[in-house]
């Protein structure tokens, strides 16, 4: 019914030219206009529009895949529209959590998580009848990402391309990053919160390589049921667009003659200090995660283009913190006011 792409327009005119949807956005303006000139010489009817938002009038489950802050604009206008919200952008859900909430009440309006680790929670609480009386802790997988195991010591000089070689995953280069800092699971731990309505106390993390176990859920008399399958992100994905149903197709399934351990640790929260940031600013709430999302897109941005190094990404967001004003966001302008503001400290704490 609907596609979108940020400036992906050769990849956008084949998928047009495949599928035939009603409409289509691209936010980047030379993008736009290639792909306006391609599709004015068909046969095609596609209105080819700008903003991503115009995809919830149209389709009846809206996944939103985009990358960072920029994905609040998709959440808010699906949830408005009362239609299914199939969520892999974790922070809009994250940064905007409290002017959100409100949204999900509107008849029709949901949310279907396509995290992994979200989904692997939504699937475990099918099995409880008493949501709020039964659960005791949710418990987020981590693989631990490509350094786990190491020292800070040993990772003063990593490269971004270490930091991009993800051992079990394959994802885009800022959710990679953000898997080697563990900064991945931290605002993963915000958004349990948010989506689940479960204390910070009763949110653990627990690291597991293989990647096997997406998830669990312990429940009040001690037993922990938890999703399994094989590191693929069409399961989910599946999941959320076919919810309450199960697909036809079988993505993941485990090959259990080849499967000959799982093994599970403690995270490391000295040395991945990102993880104990998330907590501390999930547990301060207001705007508190919207700072600290803002800080760590900036930081890994840095990064990434080399303008600091992997271990300065930590102390990048926990500086920025140092300057957040305690604002108990009523609006979405509230949110992207303190969107602007932690930008502008992080960008200046990478210059120092």
């Amino acid at each position: 019914m609907a596609l979108s792409a940020n400036s992906s327009a050769t990849e956008l005119i084949e998928q047009i030219r495949e599928f035939e949807p009603a409409i289509v956005a691209i936010a980047d303006a030379k993008a736009r206009k290639q792909v306006e000139r391609e599709i004015s010489g068909s046969k095609l009817r596609t209105e080819i529009v700008g903003e991503s938002a115009r995809l919830a009038e149209v389709a009846d489950v809206v996944v939103n895949g985009v990358v960072g802050f920029a994905g609040l604009e998709v959440t808010m206008a699906t949830l408005r529209a009362g239609k299914r919200l199939a969520l892999a952008n974790k922070e809009s859900l994250i940064a905007a959590g409290p002017v959100v909430a409100p949204l999900r009440r509107i008849a029709g309006a949901e949310i279907i998580p396509v995290d992994s680790e979200h989904c692997a929670i939504h699937q475990s609480l099918r099995s409880s009848q008493n949501v709020d009386r039964d659960v005791a802790k949710l418990l987020l997988t981590a693989s631990g990402g490509p350094f786990r195991g190491r020292s800070r010591d040993s990772l003063q000089s990593v490269t971004v391309t270490e930091a991009l070689q993800h051992p079990t995953w394959s994802m885009g280069p800022k959710i990679t990053v953000d898997s080697s800092t563990l900064m991945n699971k931290g605002l993963e731990v915000i958004e349990a919160h948010e989506l689940f309505g479960v204390g910070y106390d009763a949110i653990d993390v627990v690291v597991h390589p293989q990647s096997i176990v997406h998830s669990m859920v312990e429940f009040r008399d001690g037993a922990i049921i938890a999703q399994l399958s094989m590191p693929d992100m069409r399961l989910p994905i599946a999941y959320a667009l076919e919810y309450p149903s199960r697909s036809a197709n079988s993505f993941g399934a485990i090959d259990w003659s080849e499967l000959s351990r799982l093994d599970f640790e403690k995270p490391d929260r000295d040395t991945f200090r990102c993880l104990q940031l998330a907590y501390e600013a999930g547990r301060i709430g207001g705007t508190a995660p919207a700072w600290l999302s803002a800080a760590n897109e900036i930081a890994v941005e840095t990064f990434l283009t080399g303008g600091v190094k992997w271990v300065e990404i930590p102390r990048i967001i926990e500086a920025t913190m140092q300057h957040h004003d305690g604002l108990i966001p009523e609006s979405v302008e509230d949110i992207l006011q303190a969107d602007r503001l932690a930008r502008d400290w992080a960008k200046k704490e990478t210059q120092n």
